[in-house]
C-alpha cells in the first residue's frame, strides 16, 4: 500500500509550502530513506527513476527533496525586484517539482512509501545534512545551474566526496547488463565499498566483478594489463582476498569475479565502467588543501564513468 508522508497545514498547504524558508532536512519525518534531489533537469529525472527502483528494491522509503537558493539581496534591491514575491515563487515552484516528481516515482512503483520536502539554503550543505540520516543520498550528475555544461556542476562531485554516509550519481549511460563493479584499493577504505557491492548484487541477481588496480614499471612502456594466474602477484590477490573474506559465505548466490589489473586505477575504472549497471567506490575524506593537490580517484570516475557511481565513504 502507498503511504505518502507529506503533511497538509489547515489551509491545504503542504509542509513544503508552509515552511519553506526552513532547511529541507527539518521537512522530512523518515530516517533511513532513499533521498532524491530534484531540479527539473533531464540528469534529475534519471536520477529520480534510478532511486525509486532502488528504494523499492530495498524496502525502503523514498524521499524526493528540492533546494532553492536565496539570491543575493544587494542584487535583488539594484534591480527592484520584491524579495518577498520571488522567494514565495521560488517555493512554489520547487513545491511543484517535487509533487511532480512524487507521482512519477509512485507510477513507477505504486507500493512506494514517499515522502516530499522543499527548503531553501545553500544546495550543497542541505545536501549533506541530508546524507546523515538517509540511507541513500541519489543525485543526477548535471543540473539547472548557470552553466550548464559544467562536469557534474560542482555540486554532485561535492557531495559525493563529503557525505556521511552513500551517495549515488547517476550519470548518462550504464544499466548495460554487466552487472556491479566494485574498485577496491586494499585498505580499510574499500571495505565499506565492497560490502554495498556485494549486497547490491544480492538484491538485485546481478553479476559482480571486484577490480584492484595497482601500478609498477611495466605499465608506463606497455599500458594497462590483466594479471593472470601465471603472474607473480601473489601478495596482490593475497590483499584481494583479505579485503573481500567473509562477503562470499554472506552472499554465497552471488556470481563474483576478481580482476588484478596493472594500470591507473582512473582510467581503469572509467574503461571498466561501460556497460555496467553501478560502479561502487570507497571513499576517505581529504582537508581540503590535499584535494587541490591530489585530486582522487573518485573524482576522476565521477566526472567520467558510463552510468551510476555509488561512492562510499570509509569508516572513520
Amino acid at each position: 500500500m502507498d503511504t505518502d508522508l507529506e503533511n497538509t497545514d489547515s489551509q491545504g498547504h503542504t509542509d513544503a509550502e508552509a515552511d519553506s524558508g526552513l532547511s529541507v532536512a527539518d521537512h522530512l519525518t523518515s530516517t533511513g530513506a532513499v533521498v532524491v534531489a530534484v531540479d527539473g533537469s533531464e540528469h534529475a529525472e534519471d536520477a529520480l527513476a534510478w532511486a525509486a527502483d532502488h528504494a523499492a528494491l530495498h524496502h525502503r522509503p523514498l524521499a524526493v527533496v528540492s533546494v532553492w537558493e536565496p539570491v543575493p539581496s544587494m542584487w535583488l534591491d539594484t534591480t527592484g525586484i520584491n524579495h518577498t514575491v520571488l522567494y514565495a515563487e521560488l517555493a512554489s515552484a520547487g513545491a511543484d517539482r517535487v509533487k511532480v516528481a512524487a507521482e512519477k516515482a509512485r507510477s513507477l512503483h505504486p507500493e512506494l512509501s514517499i515522502e516530499t520536502a522543499v527548503g531553501r539554503g545553500d544546495v550543497r550543505g542541505e545536501l549533506l545534512r541530508l546524507s546523515k540520516r538517509a540511507s541513500l543520498l541519489v543525485l543526477g550528475s548535471r543540473g539547472r545551474g548557470p552553466i550548464r555544461s559544467l562536469l557534474l556542476g560542482s555540486v554532485s562531485a561535492a557531495v559525493a566526496r563529503h557525505a556521511l554516509g552513500p551517495v549515488v550519481v547517476v550519470r548518462p549511460g550504464g544499466a548495460g547488463g554487466g552487472g556491479v563493479l566494485v574498485g577496491i584499493d586494499g585498505t580499510e577504505r574499500s571495505m565499506g565499498a565492497v560490502t554495498a557491492a556485494y549486497e547490491q548484487a544480492a538484491a538485485t541477481g546481478q553479476h559482480l566483478t571486484v577490480l584492484h588496480c595497482f601500478w609498477d614499471a611495466r605499465v608506463a612502456y606497455a599500458g594497462a594489463m590483466v594479471v593472470d594466474e601465471s603472474d607473480d602477484a601473489a601478495d596482490v590477490r593475497a590483499l584481494v582476498a583479505e579485503t573481500t573474506a567473509g562477503l562470499a559465505e554472506k552472499h554465497p548466490d552471488v556470481d563474483v569475479e576478481v580482476r588484478i589489473v596493472r594500470g591507473l586505477a582512473d582510467q581503469v575504472l572509467v574503461a571498466e565502467s561501460q556497460g555496467r549497471d553501478l560502479v561502487v567506490l570507497g571513499y576517505h575524506r581529504q582537508h581540503a588543501l590535499g584535494e587541490a593537490l591530489f585530486p582522487s580517484v573518485v573524482t576522476s570516475v565521477l566526472e567520467h564513468a558510463h552510468g551510476a557511481v555509488m561512492v562510499v565513504p570509509a569508516r572513520d
